[in-house]
């Protein structure tokens, strides 16, 4: 017989992160504040999107942004160009938030006048997608030349999201992606997924993508 214990530790981390995310899943719609996910990998054009996405709601919407990174405040100064409200989060070199970072990101940026916080999340297709963040709803960018078999290769993130933008669209002639292999395989991980293909950098799709979120801020706040 056994005469020791096994604990299950990375169990046990995901359901105490999962139960303080529903905690502040909670919080957030007591307060009306609609909380985006947003993740990608690097030199996807998240930043880019951002961008884009605020100026075509912030006339609807009072939008807050925490910029999540290992290092650095590149993006967040960029983002406080668009007269958004903006934080940037330092993760020390974690590669994911999890919900109690997101937590103190939310009280950092303060959410008293915040419709609309959108997490950029650490760019990469592995472990942010391991972790719920308390977020609302989870969105993901793949880019063009990342190529349309990145489904296949990281399904958790594909199978978690809510809404997948193929962003540089307006760059597809110049490489071998094929959107429809792109929509069958995500569509085979996750049937309810809403594929939206953009160029952040031209605005094609964008309104598609900011009626869709602009719908689902206000079914958060009924």
């Amino acid at each position: 017989m056994e005469g020791f214990r096994v604990l299950e530790i990375k169990k046990s981390v995901f359901e105490n992160n999962d139960r303080e995310a529903d905690k502040l899943r909670e919080e957030l719609k007591a307060e009306k504040t609609f909380l985006l996910n947003l993740m990608s990998s690097p030199g996807s054009g998240k930043t880019t999107t951002l961008m884009a996405t605020i100026a075509a709601l912030k006339d609807d919407l009072r939008i807050g942004v925490m910029e999540a990174d290992i290092d650095s405040d590149v993006d967040a100064a960029t983002i406080e160009k668009s007269g958004a409200k903006v934080i940037q989060l330092h993760t020390g070199g974690m590669c994911h938030l999890d919900a109690g970072m997101t937590k103190q990101g939310l009280e950092g940026l303060g959410t008293d006048n915040i419709d609309l916080a959108i997490l950029e999340n650490v760019g990469n297709l592995v472990c942010p997608a391991e972790f719920d963040t308390g977020a609302v709803k989870n969105a993901m960018i793949l880019s063009v030349p990342e190529g349309h078999d990145k489904p296949l290769k990281y399904p958790l993130m594909f199978s978690i999201c809510d809404v997948l933008l193929i962003n540089k669209i307006d760059v597809m002639p110049y490489f071998d992606f094929d959107l429809d292999k792109c929509r069958e395989y995500a569509k085979k991980l996750n049937p309810n997924i809403k594929i939206i293909p953009i160029s952040a950098k031209h605005g094609d799709g964008i309104g598609e993508w900011t009626d869709w979120l602009r719908s689902q801020v206000a079914e958060w706040n009924k």
